[in-house]
């Protein structure tokens, strides 16, 4: 498999992590064994273990004094802002609502690729986003999820903010991608989001009660942090440096997908002919996107 090709598998599957992530997650938190601001810091704090035990064996880098603030400013938006909002967002809406909501990310990465990378952005990418868009709002305001959140309209608004700041966030580390391995820039910036989040969970961490977990629930808890932090953090990074920003945030599109087959799997959603046609005009449209245009001679 090529570069380009790996990149790419890296974003699906960095959807498929995050596509699973919102029931498992919800159900932590719905179920009262984690609050949202906790499963934060357990989220963070985990990964952060990970990835400096991981970079033991890895060559050491040297950063730049410059670029450390670079990494703070990127932690306060891929980390700190980013997360509180998701988890407590998940928290208060249903996992099909959440998914949907982040599909509107490629419009935000787009306008602030064009502004801020000078990215050029061509027919064929707006042809994909326009149509994968429309896959995903069909979902939108078609899904139907059997579980309801205590307040749909601020848990959406809290993705909603999510979604920005996670769009800064990408742009943002474009630049440090180009310069850095992953994991050099990565473990700073979960190091500096630790000590962000760690006032906000501290509390609510100190109510957990361990015993009462059940082996669903520690399965869970390690899912959203070894999978959808550790393992999503790692292999964005990679795409990022082989891949235009804007292609890698349309991708996210496929979460709504993920997410609904995940449900259906799971028993709590059922599979239609307006989700098939949604299915298919999503993937259609991040196709496009990933279509290498043709060189002219």
């Amino acid at each position: 498999m090529n570069s380009r090709g790996f990149a790419i598998f890296a974003l699906f599957m960095v959807q498929v992590l995050y596509g699973l992530n919102y029931t498992f997650a919800k159900t932590v938190m719905n179920e009262n064994f984690v609050k949202p601001f906790a499963l934060t810091v357990l989220r963070v704090g985990g990964a952060t273990i990970l990835f400096w035990l991981f970079s033991i064996w890895l060559p050491k880098e040297k950063v730049e004094q410059k670029d450390y603030f670079k990494f703070f400013i990127a932690a306060v938006f891929g980390v700190a802002i980013n997360m509180l909002f998701f988890l407590k967002g998940v928290e208060l809406t249903t996992p099909i609502h959440a998914s949907a909501i982040v599909t509107i990310t490629p419009v935000i990465i787009l306008i602030l690729s064009s502004i801020i990378l000078k990215e050029k952005i061509t027919t064929l990418k707006i042809s994909g986003v326009a149509l994968a868009f429309f896959g995903a709002l069909a979902l939108t305001l078609f899904g139907d999820s059997e579980r309801e959140g205590d307040n749909i309209i601020l848990g959406n608004t809290f993705i909603l903010l999510n979604t920005f700041f996670y769009s800064v966030y990408i742009i943002l580390i474009k630049q440090l991608t180009a310069k850095y391995h992953p994991f050099t820039f990565i473990k700073w910036l979960f190091l500096f989001g630790f000590f962000m989040v760690l006032p906000f969970g501290y509390n609510e961490l100190q109510e957990v009660q361990w015993q009462t977990f059940t082996p669903y629930i520690s399965f869970s808890v390690l899912f959203v942090v070894i999978g959808a932090t550790f393992g999503t953090y790692l292999l964005n990074p990679i795409a990022l440096n082989k891949l235009k920003a804007s292609t890698v945030g349309v991708f996210i599109y496929l979460q709504p997908v993920i997410a609904g087959l995940f449900a259906l799997i799971m028993g709590a959603d059922t599979i239609d002919t307006l989700k098939i046609i949604a299915m298919v005009l999503i993937f259609s449209g991040v196709y496009l996107v990933t279509l290498k245009p043709k060189k002219i001679n």
